[in-house]
């Protein structure tokens, strides 16, 4: 068992590994911490220097510390220069290009080899875009799924979206604006026309805009219209399948029976899989015989 206690925000607090989330668009959303972190942080990791410093800049902060590349490419190479760091008493913040660090972005792998070496990891919370999407949505919150991107290759992306037909909670994907037309036409095919979703795009930015409808009509509303920025599409989850009757499970408790089974485990067990009560479909498959 680890434990990872304290919540630093500047390198008076010790050696930590700072997983530091940064505006997904509008710069006035980022913390007074992130403010600090940037000025106070030993090192700083991030997915793009040449970003870092222009958000940096615009946050009207000056970044003393070490700066480094963190990227997909190089994160689990550079992991243990930057925790040595941390070993040694300093305050490593981890950033990426916008919002929070390995969400669908580098930072996981750094923070397993964290714990692997029993060093300190926290964060500095703050702008997400799966969660801003799911609050605009208008579509269920209390349970929900991250997806990420979808797979690039339409036969790929097909099964993988076939696999998430049922599932009951409230999705939310990433794309790109050169493949938004071609995923909400998948999705309306794996999970039906009418499955209400809703394409969040550019959000806290000047042209923030969510639209909202069912696939069929989403998907329409994107074919042959550039969609552009960042996007997240958030789904419905599967409503729920129709409660079975008796009548409707009796023949399958027969099939087992023709294929060997006794009738009192094979009721057993369709009565355990849909929940109807043994007796009456003990009854309705006598009758039936």
């Amino acid at each position: 068992m680890t434990t990872s206690t304290g919540s630093p925000g500047t390198t008076s607090d010790g050696g930590a590994l700072v997983l530091a989330a940064t505006p997904i668009g509008n710069t006035d959303d980022a913390s007074g911490r992130l403010l600090r972190l940037l000025a106070d942080a030993d090192v700083v990791a991030a997915e793009d220097t040449r970003r870092l410093h222009a958000l940096a800049g615009r946050l009207g902060v000056k970044v003393a510390g070490r700066v480094v590349s963190f990227h997909e490419h190089n994160e689990t190479a550079r992991a243990d220069d930057l925790l040595d760091t941390v070993a040694s008493g300093g305050t490593v913040a981890v950033v990426t290009d916008a919002g929070m660090p390995s969400v669908s972005d580098p930072g996981y792998r750094v923070v397993a080899r964290a714990i692997e070496r029993g060093l300190r990891v926290t964060a500095a919370p703050g702008p997400s875009a799966v969660l801003t999407a799911l609050a605009l949505s208008g579509l269920p919150t209390d349970r929900f799924t991250f997806e990420g991107f979808p797979p690039r290759k339409p036969g790929e992306r097909a099964r993988s979206l076939a696999a998430l037909a049922t599932e009951p909670r409230t999705m939310v994907f990433f794309e790109a604006p050169h493949r938004i037309a071609d995923t909400l036409a998948a999705m309306a095919r794996a999970f039906g026309d009418d499955r209400p979703g809703a394409v969040c795009r550019e959000l806290t930015k000047t042209y923030e805009e969510v639209l909202r409808g069912g696939l069929g009509e989403l998907a329409a509303r994107a074919d042959g219209t550039q969609l552009r920025g960042e996007i997240c599409v958030v789904v419905a989850g599967a409503p729920p399948a129709p409660a079975a009757s008796v009548d409707d499970v009796v023949g399958e408790v027969l099939d087992r029976v023709a294929g060997g089974e006794r009738l009192k485990t094979a009721v057993a067990a369709v009565a355990e899989a849909t929940g109807l009560p043994k007796r009456d479909l003990y009854a309705a498959a006598l009758a039936a015989r």
